[in-house]
């Protein structure tokens, strides 16, 4: 039986409610640790108890005052290294600066790959982290990065309670995540489609070519993160005048900025359904159509597996599809 000792779960302010969860599913409690801003903006970090020779787990996401979060983590990490702990692993549901992860014009930095030196520097022994922007951000690491986390077990065990298989559909907004998207159509046995986009320039779609029938099925976009929802929502847009009956959007990363509730709101998109690697409270309140799958017990569980040694990509395996 777990008992989790030997485990000491710390988190900063980013995302204190899937920390709370993932303690409650090991259970552990969450460790002491003070994190405070003092008048000029540095962050301050006090780790309140021992954890010499202990396995550490820290969790903060990429979310609201990104840089605040990814310096708390950095911090953490510096703190229990220079404490004696056995091992540190950085649990980043979402990456920050994952979409900075190649320079696509002159003097672009390759952000995402700084971010990865700093976690590393600090002081990082092993990444976990759920479905990255880009998958070589894995080779950015010289420690080990949990890569099989995805999203996609309880995303499949979301449709198969709620959807018709016989009339459903899965569809890719863009030709990069017709890999996602192919997996899960595959997993539940169900078609297929992708939209061909052309950009004007980042976060402005000129035009969406569908790829595949959806006409009399239920249609579920499914990506990897959902920022402004513009692409998103034309998408929704077009699989209506297709003929979907249904549309539905399904994304990891909930990350939802500017006008993306009301855009939600606007459009054909009769349900957005996102995990908590962000906080979602406040997203839920202001917008009926945003629902939430819970991710907590899959990190937890993925934690126990790391602190034991045991496979973590066998976990996914074993998910009943």
């Amino acid at each position: 039986m777990f008992t989790g000792n030997g485990i000491k779960l710390f988190t900063g302010t980013s995302h204190s409610e899937l920390a709370e969860i993932i303690a409650r599913r090991l259970g552990v409690n969450l460790g002491k640790a003070e994190v405070t801003k003092s008048g000029i903006g540095e962050t301050n970090v006090r780790i309140v108890e021992s954890v010499r020779e202990d396995d550490v787990y820290i969790v903060s996401t990429g979310c609201g005052q990104v840089n605040t979060a990814l310096m708390e983590l950095c911090i953490m990490i510096h703190a229990c290294k220079i404490a004696s702990a056995k091992r540190i692993t950085a649990v980043v549901p979402l990456f920050p600066y994952a979409r900075q992860d190649k320079k696509d014009k002159s003097r672009a930095p390759i952000t995402a790959k700084l971010v990865a030196n700093i976690i590393q520097k600090s002081g990082c022994d092993h990444v976990i982290t759920m479905d990255l922007h880009a998958s070589q951000i894995q080779g950015f690491f010289d420690v080990p990065v949990d890569k099989y986390l995805y999203a996609e077990p309880s995303a499949i065990q979301y449709i198969r309670s709620n959807f018709d298989l016989s009339s459903l559909v899965i569809v890719s907004p863009d030709a990069g995540g017709a890999k996602r998207a192919t997996a899960i159509a595959d997993r539940l046995g169900v078609d297929f489609a992708l939209f061909h986009k052309e950009r004007k320039k980042a976060n402005e779609v000129s035009r969406m070519v569908l790829v595949g029938h959806v006409s009399g099925k239920t249609a579920i976009l499914v990506d990897d993160m959902a920022d402004t929802c513009g692409t998103l929502c034309l998408a929704a847009s077009h699989l209506s005048e297709a003929g979907a009956t249904r549309v539905l959007g399904m994304v990891t990363h909930g990350i939802l900025s500017g006008n993306a509730l009301q855009t939600v709101m606007d459009s054909t998109l009769e349900k957005l359904v996102v995990t908590n690697t962000l906080p979602q409270a406040e997203n839920v309140k202001r917008c009926p159509k945003i629902e939430v799958i819970d991710i907590g017990n899959v990190l937890a569980e993925v934690i126990r597996r790391s602190h034991y040694g045991e496979s973590v990509s066998k976990l996914f395996d074993e998910v009943p599809y």
